[in-house]
């Protein structure tokens, strides 16, 4: 039997990916469906740190254009990631996977302060960790988040949930010519300006040499096929970083 090719992952979830075709709110139905596919690594024995968005339910950057003070717009976001941590943990516990809400901004009734030895802890315990309230700061993306904690966690992988396939030189849904990337480093995303994740996120994974994985949530078993080693979506890494898919 094939072994996981990753051990410890990052899953980057966006808030939009949790609404589904409703565009606001949770789906139940996609709410599942990401547990039962993070169940199948999860009974691998691999590590699995959540980082959840908060944009099926606001978007404090658009708020803040529309002259809403930018740090209440973004706490305003924070506040709705935590709802989408715990849709997520009652979600992912209805299928028996044993899961820890942290969250960066103190709230003790609901869900634990993040903690890194703890979380490490709790990884290791087999539980699966789902991080809330981004960085506690405003002005940092939960991209930013992402990157953060797989560098505090020593994971060796981000899973970046898109509702497309990879990465493209344009938007696929408008442009049917679009070209897709197989694989990019960290540098060609930041000069291009690919959207794979804000700057500061793809800096840090770069000065870090944390990879990147791009792809399409919706496709049934694409999570645990990018552990197994396989050729999903677009691979981001630097010079220095191997692409262990298919090696």
């Amino acid at each position: 039997m094939l072994s996981p090719r990753y051990h410890r992952i990052v899953l980057k979830l966006s808030g939009e990916a949790l609404a589904g075709e409703k565009g606001f709110g949770v789906d139940p139905a996609v709410v599942r469906d990401i547990a039962l596919q993070t169940k199948e690594i999860v009974d691998l024995n691999v590590q699995v740190a959540v980082v959840v968005g908060g944009g099926n339910f606001w978007r404090g950057l658009e708020a803040s254009r529309q002259g809403m003070d930018r740090a209440t717009a973004d706490y305003m976001g924070m506040l709705a990631t935590v709802i989408n941590a715990l849709a997520l943990q009652d979600c992912f516990e209805s299928v028996n996977m044993e899961t820890r809400v942290q969250s960066a901004i103190e709230m003790r009734e609901i869900a634990e302060p993040y903690i890194r030895r703890r979380a490490i802890r709790h990884l290791e315990k087999g539980r699966v960790v789902i991080f809330a309230a981004g960085t506690g700061n405003p002005f940092f993306s939960t991209d930013t988040t992402a990157a953060l904690r797989a560098v505090e966690l020593d994971a060796e992988i981000i899973y970046m949930a898109k509702k497309v396939d990879g990465v493209y030189d344009a938007d696929p849904r408008v442009v049917p010519t679009a070209k897709k990337f197989e694989r990019l480093d960290y540098i060609e995303v930041l000069n291009k300006r690919l959207g794979v994740m804000d700057a500061t996120a793809a800096s840090l994974c770069m000065d870090n040499q944390i990879p990147i994985v791009v792809f399409n949530l919706n496709e049934n078993g694409n999570i645990k096929r990018i552990t197994m080693g396989e050729k999903v979506g677009t691979f981001v890494g630097g010079d220095d970083t191997n692409d262990r898919r298919d090696q």
